[in-house]
C-alpha cells in the first residue's frame, strides 16, 4: 500500500513538472515542505524539543502528510537556527529562527530585508495562586489523559493545567516539557488574535465593522467580523488535503499571507455561509498590524503591552510572515500556564488578575455565540448550536459530559484551553494526538472527570 501511495504522488510530482496546473500537486508539495520546515523551526529554537522526535510525532504521522512522509527531507543547522524541508528534493521550504520572534518561512530575497528583533522589557514573574489538589480522584483524571490504549491511535499528551478560581489545582507534564516550556499551540492562536482584536476594539481603534478591503476585482468590502466569524464568502476555505486555498496562502504564498487572502474571489454573499479558514484570520492580523502602527515591531510591542505582560504570560511568542503580519491563525507558542492564564481571561469577561478590563464589556459573549448553524464564535468553539441557519449543524462535535455554557480554543493535533463559567474552571490540555476530532473525547472526558473532583457544592 505505501509502495502505491509513493507511486501515485511520484505520478503527480511529474504532472506538476509537465507543467499540468489542473491538480497543482506543487501546492501540496509546498504545504508538506512549508509545515515541515516552519513547525520543526518552532518547536526545535522555540520549544526546544527534538526534532526528529517533533517530526515522527507531528509531521510522519499527521493524515494526509503520512502519505509523504517517507519523502521528506529536513535539514536542522543550528548553527546558522534555521531549518530547510524538501519534498523528493524538491519544492525546498526554509525557516529562520528570529529569536524573540520565533520562526518565519523566507526565500532569499527575503533574507537580507528582514527586521532584526527588538528586545521588549521583560515580563516580571508573577505566580499562580496554588491550591494544589492531591485528591485521588484529580489524580486519576491526569493519569487517563497521559494513558496511551494500544487499540487506539495515540493521545501523546504533553501537559496539563487545571485552574479553579483563578488557582492553579492540577498540573502534568511528559517528559522534556515543563512549566517554562513553550508549546506551539497551532489554532489556538486564532483566540489570541480574537483578544488582540478586542483590545483595540475597547481603546477605540477598531472596530468588527471595520471594512476589509479586497484585491480580486470585486470592489467589494467585507466586515471584520465575518473574517472572525469565517463567513467571509470568500474561496480560502481550509481542508487539511494540502490542496485547499487556505493552506495554500500559509505554505506556498507565504511572503504576505494577508494579501494572498485578500485576492480571493467571492464565492458567497458575506455573513451566509461558514467555512473553516485559516487565512481568514491573516487577514484579521493584518487588520490588528496596520492599527498599531504597521510593522513588526509595533505589532510585537502592542501585544506583549497589551495582551501578554498584563496577564503574566512570560514564555508567549508570537511568530510573523516576512511583513511582520503575526501568522495569527497557527504560529504562537507559549507555556501550558500561560495559554491557562490567557484562559482566565475569558473566564473574567475580559479582566486581568489585577482588575484591569483590556477586553470590551460584551466581548466574550459576542465571541462565543455561535456562528450560523455552527458551534464556532469568533476565535472560539463553543459545547452548543445556535440552532439557526439551513442543513445540519456544522463544526466540531459536542462534548456530551461537559457543560452546556463550556467554550474552548481548539488547536491541531488536540490543543485545548476549555474554559467553563458555571464552575469557574479553565483546564489546559497540549499535546500531538491523533485520534479523531483532534481527542475531543479525551477532552471530553477530562472536563467531567475535572469537575466530578472538584470540592464542596462548587462541583
Amino acid at each position: 500500500m505505501k509502495r502505491q501511495r509513493l507511486w501515485f504522488f511520484s505520478v503527480l510530482l511529474a504532472l506538476s513538472f509537465g507543467g499540468c496546473t489542473a491538480v497543482r500537486p506543487d501546492y501540496a508539495a509546498r504545504v508538506a515542505t512549508g509545515t515541515t520546515a516552519h513547525d520543526l523551526c518552532s518547536e526545535t529554537f522555540v520549544s526546544g524539543q527534538a526534532p526528529d522526535t517533533i517530526f515522527a510525532e507531528t509531521i510522519a504521522s499527521r493524515p494526509g502528510l503520512d502519505l509523504v512522509a517517507p519523502l521528506i527531507r529536513y535539514k536542522v543547522d543550528r548553527s546558522q537556527r534555521e531549518v530547510s524541508a524538501s519534498l523528493a528534493g524538491a519544492f525546498t521550504s526554509r525557516a529562520v529562527y528570529r529569536g524573540t520572534w520565533g520562526c518565519t518561512i523566507i526565500d532569499d530575497d527575503d533574507a537580507a530585508s528582514l527586521e532584526s528583533p527588538q528586545l521588549l522589557p521583560p515580563i516580571p514573574r508573577v505566580s499562580l495562586p496554588l491550591a494544589l489538589d492531591t485528591s485521588s480522584t484529580l489524580s486519576r483524571a491526569l493519569d487517563d489523559e497521559f494513558a496511551e490504549e494500544p487499540s487506539t491511535a495515540p493521545r501523546r499528551t504533553k501537559a496539563v493545567v487545571v485552574l479553579y478560581k483563578g488557582s492553579l489545582i492540577a498540573e502534568r507534564y511528559a517528559p522534556g516539557y515543563g512549566p517554562d516550556t513553550p508549546i506551539l499551540g497551532f489554532s489556538i492562536s486564532k483566540s489570541v488574535t480574537n483578544a488582540l482584536v478586542g483590545v483595540l476594539v475597547r481603546e477605540g481603534k477598531l472596530s468588527v465593522d471595520t471594512p476589509v478591503q479586497l484585491d480580486n476585482g470585486s470592489n467589494e468590502a467585507i466586515p471584520l467580523s465575518d473574517f472572525m466569524r469565517m463567513t467571509s464568502g470568500l474561496d480560502i476555505d481550509e481542508t487539511g488535503s494540502g490542496f485547499d486555498p487556505s493552506n495554500r496562502v500559509m505554505y506556498v504564498q507565504t511572503r504576505d499571507m494577508a494579501a494572498a487572502a485578500r485576492r480571493a474571489r467571492v464565492i458567497a454573499a458575506p455573513g451566509q455561509r461558514w467555512a473553516y479558514s485559516s487565512a481568514s484570520v491573516h487577514l484579521v492580523a493584518r487588520m490588528v498590524r496596520d492599527a498599531v502602527g504597521g510593522d513588526a515591531v509595533d505589532v510585537q510591542r502592542f501585544a506583549h503591552d497589551a495582551l501578554f505582560a498584563p496577564l503574566g504570560m512570560r514564555h508567549a511568542t508570537m511568530e510573523m510572515d516576512a511583513t511582520g503580519t503575526p501568522i495569527g491563525a497557527h504560529y504562537m507558542l507559549a507555556s501550558a500556564r500561560d495559554w491557562g492564564r490567557f484562559g482566565e481571561l475569558y473566564l473574567n469577561d475580559g479582566v486581568t488578575p489585577n482588575g484591569q478590563r483590556i477586553l470590551p464589556e460584551d466581548w466574550v459573549r459576542w465571541s462565543t455565540t455561535p456562528t450560523l448553524a455552527t458551534n464556532y464564535g469568533a476565535g472560539w468553539w463553543t459545547n452548543r448550536h445556535s440552532g439557526t441557519g439551513d442543513g445540519h449543524p456544522d463544526g466540531m462535535p459536542l462534548m456530551p459530559d461537559a457543560p452546556a455554557d463550556t467554550f474552548y480554543a481548539l488547536g491541531n493535533l488536540g490543543q485545548y484551553i476549555i474554559v467553563v463559567p458555571s464552575k469557574q474552571l479553565v483546564i489546559v490540555r497540549l499535546g500531538n494526538a491523533q485520534t479523531p476530532h483532534f481527542d475531543i473525547d479525551g477532552a471530553d472526558r477530562l472536563v467531567k472527570q475535572v469537575i466530578g473532583a472538584l470540592p464542596g457544592p462548587s462541583s
